[in-house]
Order: structure tokens, then sequence, then C-alpha cells
């Protein structure tokens, strides 16, 4: 049967026009994702760039290395960030206190020598009045209660310069409390770490359950009477790792109004990249004393390949899928972004904070709605500190 040169002619324009419409529309779908993107509150609770901010190194220039400064973060639309107050665990007592108050007033002064583009924040509200101005809403958290000293006046000083979160923990337990870290030795919380816990609500300063041990988790989540937030974890459904949480746990810390903030590293988010380095984690332990910090972590890596041959590579997509298990278990309501930034390896296509409209694109992409977005992207955490506000002036005025 011949087909004639018209019907051929228009089976060609047919499928151009095919091709034109599916491009349109996966225009309109990116321009969706951008306008939204750069219309909210893109919060992210934990990114430890703090240490730099005590250099000479300029928070306000572009930098061809690290995950994230200023610049950086106006293209990727990210406008609220919690710095991260971080030392080791080994760094305690009164050098601590010390050393935290130093990098808490490195965050000060940023605010101070730039208050056109950076307002120190404390409060959701404080969040919101920042954005309306059009600047970079600055929070701090504090990663590891070791910090405090063992002194609930300290914590107490620390909630007075601005600090809205305490880790209760980071990498090794604290005479209060145990870490994921390594083995317990006080079965979860004393009752001392109970007192923190109160003491947190009573201040309104947020309960981070990230870095606990699953006992120490439990034990806060039923000793506080506020919400808790994990600043900087993942699902350990996907990826085996101590440091994220299990199911149950999603589940409690959903039941009681409180948000996981999904971790970025890339470890964190692959399981495949999670066994590798358990494999190699004697290497690695080593390669650590050897080559000591945290800029060092692609030198450890390449000694290891050595040993176990290349490491599995962790795509950033894997952050969709951490969004995705905890939407689908919980509700929408109770994930964000916590991305660890500058504090270690990202998986491949999220190197920087520039990259981060992407995650807002391929959320709109897998079906979730604008309001949803725009709740995972801050609005989640807004409503988790306000929830903490008002549960501290409940207790000051003795409700």
């Amino acid at each position: 049967m011949k087909t004639s040169l018209r019907t051929i002619l228009g089976l060609v324009v047919t499928a151009v026009l095919g091709l034109v419409v599916g491009a349109q529309q996966g225009d309109d779908v990116a321009s969706r994702a951008r306008q939204i993107h750069f219309s909210s509150i893109v919060m992210d609770t934990h990114i430890d760039v703090t240490p730099k901010l005590q250099t000479d190194w300029k928070f306000t220039e572009e930098h061809p290395t690290g995950h994230i400064d200023l610049p950086r973060m106006r293209k990727g639309g990210l406008n609220a960030l919690f710095f991260s107050i971080y030392m080791p665990g080994t760094v305690t007592g009164p050098k601590a206190v010390s050393d935290s108050l130093e990098r808490i007033a490195a965050v000060h002064k940023l605010a101070q020598d730039h208050p056109d583009q950076v307002m120190l924040c404390t409060t959701a509200a404080e969040v919101e009045q920042a954005h309306r101005a059009g600047k970079i809403a600055g929070l701090m958290g504090m990663e590891g209660g070791h910090m405090i000293n063992n002194s609930l006046p300290t914590l107490r000083m620390y909630a007075q310069l601005g600090v809205r979160y305490l880790t209760l923990t980071h990498s090794l337990n604290t005479d209060w409390a145990d870490s994921s870290g390594e083995p317990g030795k006080h079965n979860g919380l004393t009752d001392f770490g109970r007192e923190v816990v109160g003491e947190l609500n009573r201040l309104g300063v947020m309960v981070d359950v990230s870095h606990v041990s699953d006992k120490t988790f439990w034990d806060a989540l039923a000793t506080s009477r506020a919400p808790l937030i994990a600043s900087h974890s993942s699902c350990r459904a996907i990826s085996g790792h101590a440091r994220n949480m299990t199911d149950e746990m999603i589940k409690a810390l959903a039941a009681k109004g409180g948000v996981i903030q999904i971790n970025y590293l890339d470890s964190y988010l692959d399981q495949a990249l999670f066994e590798y380095n358990r494999k190699a984690q004697p290497l690695l332990r080593e390669m650590m004393k050897k080559y000591p910090g945290r800029e060092n972590q692609a030198k450890w890596r390449e000694e290891a390949a050595k040993v176990y041959g290349p490491a599995p590579k962790a795509s950033w997509e894997k952050i969709i899928d951490h969004i995705d298990h905890v939407v689908k278990l919980v509700g929408v309501e109770h994930v964000g972004l916590g991305s660890d930034f500058d504090g270690g390896p990202m998986p491949v296509g999220m190197e920087d904070v520039t990259r981060l409209p992407k995650i807002t694109e391929a959320l709109l992409r897998r079906g979730y709605k604008e309001a949803e977005i725009r709740r995972i992207l801050g609005g989640n955490t807004l409503r988790l500190m306000r929830d903490v506000e008002k549960v501290a002036r409940e207790i000051r005025t003795g409700r």
C-alpha cells in the first residue's frame, strides 16, 4: 500500500509538534519550580561554615571551594540558615565554653558588619521579617551538649546570645547523654540530662536529637514538653548509618510535632557508600589521625580507595528519596532540609548551595503541590519554632 506525500508530511509535523509541546511543558515545570523556590523561605538547619567566619575568609565573597558563601546562597535561593556552633567532643570544660563564645561572636559580627544583607534571628517571626526585607536570616544551633560544661547557667547564657537549638551530643558521649558515635555509658539520658531538656523547653531552645543514641532519643522524646528537631539526620531505612533515624523514631518524632531535617552527606544518603565506609572504617580512622581536619576528607577517601577500590558514588536524587520516605511515613508536615554543607562530602549533583533549586524542581516533578514544597523548604521548621516558642511561654507563665 502506497503512503501519500501529504500523509508523510502530516506525520512529520505531528511528531515535531509533539516534541515542541513536550519541551514547552518541561520548561514550564522548570520555570514554575524556580518561581516557587525563589519566592519561598528556604531554610537549612545545619551548616558548618562557622569556623571560616573566625578567619580572613570572607562570607560575602564567592569562593571556588567549600559549599557555601553569601553570593552562592543568593544563586541557590537559600535565605535562612542555622550556623553550627561546633567543636569536637574532645574539647570540653572551660575551653569548650570559651571557644563556643568566640564562635558565637563571629556570627554576631557577621550580622553587625553586614546589616543590609544578614539579620541575626532568634524567632520564627524574625525569620519572616528578614525574608520580607530581602535579607539572609542567620540563626545559631549548638552542635554538642559538651559545650555547656554541665552547667544550666551556661546554657541560659547561650540562649541569651541567640542559640536556638542544642544538639544533645556530638560524636562522643557527654557526662549526661549517650551519643550514636560510641558505646553508651548512661543508658540514654541521666537525671541531669533530663534537667537540660526541661531547661531547653523553658528557654524556647529546640531539643536536637541528631547525633544522639537511640536510647537518648527515646528519653528526650519522653522528657520534652516541646516537639523535637533532628537538625541534620536522614532515614535509616534507606541508609543504615547510625546517625540516621529508624522509621519508628521518625513516627514518634512526628507524633509529637517534630521535624526531621534531611542530611545531604553522601554516606548518610546511600546504602552502598555507607557499607563501603563501614568496611574501610579502620583505615579511615587511621587516616583521620594522620591527616586531621575535615578539609582532609578527600585524602582519607583517596587512601581508602588504594586498598578497597573506588568508593560508590551517591546521587543528589537520594535527597529526594529520603524526603519521599518521610512524607509517605508520616506526612509532609514533618520533613525539612539540614544539609551539613561544609561538614563533609556531598552527593554528585549537589556540589554546593547553588544546586538547591534542583530539589524544588524534583519535588514538583514527583507530584508535590506548591504548598507542600514550601513546607519542606522552610515552612515546617518555622512551624516547629513557633510551637517551641509557645511551650516556653506556657512554662514561664505557669500554664
